[in-house]
């Protein structure tokens, strides 16, 4: 809305402000003096506590971050972070990172590179690493990570992956144990596969029914998430149903009634739904719609590999098996801290992978499609909803309600 109230009388001009307040106008205005940066990127509250965000000038695809309060190491740690696109799981990665190097008072000074996907504009990210005297680079996300590892293997600056999907079937690294001996070391936001598929045959002893919703253009997800599981449920005689979102800009329509059609074929082989799953892999575009699967999913348990689908309200997985992006980050902080501070060489790192799994309950969901949740889920699970849907059990450590 362009309004043009120059030629305006000031106390005209001040009716029409006290005017656009009340409607919510002046509102809007407000918001689009945000941050360029906020479009790819949104830090958490606490983040902006305890660092200080400035943007890049002329850029809206770099933002510099900094402790408010620098600790006392030296020297200082030039850390550069390239994203490849907007992405909730990669605001909850960054705000780990930050906190793990606050806690370990590292003295470093982040600068957050989005460069959308583009090839010319990694380039140029990858200039700025080199010839600008960073120490470390972490690769945010499974696309960020493939980028570098085709353009930058070999290069000067170390790098560390986070929130990317498994390295060894993407074929980026050799085995689990080994590191890559280049510049490149690790994490891995999926666990093994038997390991994962144990668990969901224990909540469903007699599984008939795995519907796999994925992203057909994720190719990470694809290949890492939802094929192994596709095969290891396939060798164990379970129908497995592939439900595919091939528009992403359109997931939520998609998912209803693709979601509407697996509940129709479960039918035909379990009447009552009680030996079927619906199975969410890290596909952005799948977990974001949580609401339209659910409305669709009949008394289908929906299961997700993401922590973070399970949330404090309706619009919520049942229950998670898997790793969350903030397990996976932390560890990913872990390994940089080693690496700047001498205490290990990226090339000698193993693939990162968090274990124990996160488990992730909504009891509330439990009750609501009548599902029994093993006491051992219950025991071992980082986080819990209770029967109102409320956070009771955040990161294995109970939540003392506020009165």
């Amino acid at each position: 809305m362009n309004w043009n109230i120059r030629m305006l009388r000031p106390n005209i001009l001040g009716l029409i402000a006290a005017a656009l307040l009340t409607a919510g106008v002046l509102g809007e205005s407000s918001r689009a003096a945000e941050p360029s940066y906020s479009a790819w990127f949104k830090p958490a509250e606490n983040s902006k506590r305890s660092w200080s965000f400035a943007e890049v000038e002329g850029d809206s695809y770099s933002l510099t971050i900094q402790r408010k309060q620098a600790g006392p190491t030296e020297p200082r740690r030039r850390i550069m972070v390239l994203f490849p696109r907007r992405s909730s799981a990669y605001d909850i990665a960054m705000d780990q990172i930050l906190q793990v190097f606050e806690e370990k008072n590292i003295r470093a000074e982040f600068t957050l590179v989005n460069f959308d996907n583009d090839h010319a504009r990694g380039n140029k990210a990858l200039q700025m690493a080199d010839q600008g005297g960073f120490d470390l680079v972490f690769s945010m996300g499974s696309q960020s990570t493939a980028w570098l590892w085709e353009n930058y293997r070999g290069g000067a600056v170390p790098v560390i992956s986070v929130c990317s999907k498994d390295p060894v079937v993407l074929g980026q690294a050799r085995d689990y144990e080994s590191g890559t001996g280049t510049n490149f070391a690790f994490t891995s936001l999926n666990m093994p596969i038997e390991v994962q598929m144990a668990y969901v045959l224990e909540l469903k002893p007699n599984l008939k029914n795995l519907a796999i919703l994925v992203n057909s253009q994720n190719i990470s997800a694809m290949q890492t998430q939802a094929k192994p599981i596709a095969d290891y449920a396939r060798m164990s005689g379970i129908r497995v149903l592939e439900v595919d979102v091939e528009d992403p800009k359109h997931a939520g329509e998609e998912l209803a009634y693709k979601v509407r059609d697996a509940v129709r074929t479960m039918r035909k082989n379990d009447p009552t739904l009680d030996s079927s799953v619906f199975w969410i892999t890290g596909s952005t575009a799948v977990f974001r719609e949580i609401r339209a699967i659910n409305a669709n999913s009949d008394r289908v348990p929906v299961l997700s590999v993401v922590p973070e689908v399970v949330k404090e309200s309706e619009d919520s997985a049942v229950l998670s098996i898997g790793i969350s992006f903030q397990s996976n980050a932390h560890l990913a902080a872990v390994y940089g801290a080693d690496v700047l501070e001498g205490r290990a060489k990226v090339g000698d790192l193993k693939v990162g992978i968090v274990s124990p799994p996160d488990i992730a309950i909504n009891f509330l969901k439990a009750r609501e499609i009548g599902l029994e949740v093993p006491f051992s889920f219950f025991e071992s699970a980082s986080f819990v909803y209770d029967y109102d849907g409320r956070l009771v059990r955040n990161n294995g450590k109970a939540v003392v309600p506020v009165n």
